[in-house]
């Protein structure tokens, strides 16, 4: 049973960071945007303040409806097979579940008239695609993308003789679907409110909990990475009400990260909303790894100092510049439990000790994020000075805090392991892959410069894979058979570390997972 639970809740967590991938996108051309609206900085030339404007509201609609997104999303990352053909009854789900419910709320005289000054802000009601309905805000969409994903895998590859075969397939999905939707139409008219008020009193909770609480918010963000599971804890403080609620400029804005970017172009803000309190976990991306990385140089052995140099400081800049942490990370984190987490409760301290200094900025990503999102904000507003004079202090503390543990529990941190360790290419795959992966695969195959196939092989070839997907850092493949991948094939590919639960394996390669991704879909003809 609790494999089979962690085992579901991989699967959630590698579905849910599917759209999320694409929002730091959006979100860093609406910072930019709200620069050229910045009367300070453009000195009110009306031309430019316009152009913001007019990109802004390009971008705006994407973070307004996050639901319908997650929806696709989840039901796309869930699917096993006919992935497009999932997306496609996604979006139709959701209409459908618009349509039901607005209508089920005029029929029973429930549908709330909007205010004239706050429309239907705290009414429990909201308007989404044009319909009046039940606000449930982005579970909405995780709710029907996980029905449209299991309805989809249950009786997509149902066929039907003669001439009922018209019906089958993703057909019978959708007839399937559409009683369940207008039941849950009318269902979640009585029973959201309830969870709602639950959804509100974890929030007070939460904030009632004061610096506890956001210690063990950046403390579970960082241990919980080895499983996968960490953006189980920062998305709904980003992108849901969990994270805050607040109104700016006449509309209501749902998430830490949503208020954020709210408040970049309203200049009566004069300080940011405390929500940001849920934006600060990646300081340690920015500081606290170049300390640990710099302890690894300090205690290394002399003969290995060069070689690590060539290893940390790519690893360094990938954290600092662009907020990937894995690449440093997997260099210890299975070297010792303990120091793991000492690693994530000192980050959960650092980021209490911002907080408690009145820090408003959006320190989620790394330094370009940073520089993007504070600088057009303003100090005042931020007070991202405070945030860099912390993580300096956070670097050095770091620095001793791993240099004492590595020598006091003679850890064989980077530079420190008895033999001598080599950084394996494809290359190198011939002579490095383990005796159990030359029996399985053949000769054509381990001479093959084709790293995709190289790397299929290593899970147990094509007929082993079910899905494959990515998320910041990491190939998340869903397999049949655990016993058939190779841990040490895939590391000849360049992988940094393999994370196994169950049948959902993560092989983790940093920046370039993209391209590794890629090349999977091209070899498997996805």
């Amino acid at each position: 049973m609790k494999e089979k639970l962690v085992n579901g809740m991989q699967i959630f967590a590698r579905a849910i960071i599917i759209p999320v991938l694409f929002l730091p996108i959006v979100g860093i051309i609406i910072a930019l945007s709200s620069i050229l609206e910045n009367k300070i900085i453009v000195r009110n030339a009306s031309w430019l303040i316009n152009v913001g404007t007019y990109i802004a509201s390009g971008l705006w609609p994407i973070m307004n409806n996050l639901g319908i997104l997650f929806c696709v999303g989840i039901a796309m990352g869930i699917a096993k097979n006919r992935k497009a053909e999932a997306a496609l009854l996604a979006v139709m789900s959701y209409l459908i579940f618009l349509g039901a419910n607005n209508e089920w709320l005029t029929l029973i005289g429930k549908l709330v008239k909007p205010n004239s000054v706050s429309g239907l802000y705290g009414t429990g009601q909201t308007v989404i695609l044009g319909f009046q309905v039940v606000d449930m805000g982005v579970f909405l969409g995780i709710i029907l993308g996980i029905l449209v994903a299991v309805i989809h895998n249950q009786f997509s590859d149902k066929e039907f003789p003669g001439a009922f075969a018209f019906y089958g397939n993703t057909k019978l999905v959708l007839l399937v679907l559409v009683p369940i939707l207008l039941v849950l139409g009318v269902v979640l008219s009585y029973i959201w409110p309830v969870v709602a008020m639950g959804i509100s009193g974890l929030t007070g909770f939460i904030n009632a909990s004061g610096y506890v609480g956001v210690f063990l918010y950046g403390f579970l963000n960082r241990v919980l990475i080895p499983t996968g599971l960490h953006h189980l804890i920062w998305v709904p403080f980003e992108y849901s009400n969990i994270g805050g609620i607040l109104k700016v400029a006449g509309k209501t804005y749902f998430g830490a990260y949503n208020i954020f970017l709210a408040q970049l172009s309203d200049p009566s803000i004069k300080v940011f909303d405390s929500s940001a309190k849920y934006l600060q976990f990646g300081m340690v991306k920015m500081f606290g790894l170049i300390g640990v990385a710099l302890a690894f140089y300090k205690t290394a052995k002399p003969e290995k100092k060069a070689a690590l140099k060539s290893i940390l400081l790519p690893a360094v800049a990938t954290s600092v510049l662009v907020g990937i942490t894995e690449p440093l990370e997997f260099t210890f984190l299975f070297v010792s439990l303990p120091l793991w987490l000492v690693y994530s409760a000192f980050d959960g301290i650092f980021q209490t000790i911002v907080v408690a200094l009145g820090v408003r900025t959006y320190s989620a990503g790394g330094l370009i994020y940073f520089l993007t999102y504070n600088l057009p904000a303003g100090i005042s507003r931020t007070r991202w000075p405070i945030t860099i004079g912390v993580g300096l202090v956070e670097l050095v503390s770091f620095f001793f805090l791993f240099t004492f543990l590595i020598r006091k529990w003679n850890l064989k941190t980077p530079g420190r392991e008895d033999n001598e360790v080599k950084l394996h290419t494809k290359k190198d795959y011939k002579d490095k892959v383990s005796s159990s992966h030359k029996q399985k695969v053949s000769a054509a195959k381990t001479n093959s410069s084709d790293l995709a196939s190289v790397i299929v092989e290593a899970l147990g070839g094509k007929t082993n894979i079910e899905t494959v997907d990515n998320c910041f850092s990491r190939l998340r493949v869903k397999i049949k058979e655990a016993d058939e991948v190779d841990e040490a094939a895939l590391k000849t590919t360049g992988a940094l570390g393999v994370i196994k639960n169950g049948n959902n394996i993560q092989v983790i390669y940093g920046p370039k997972v993209n391209g590794v991704r890629n090349a999977v879909d091209k070899y498997l003809n996805v």
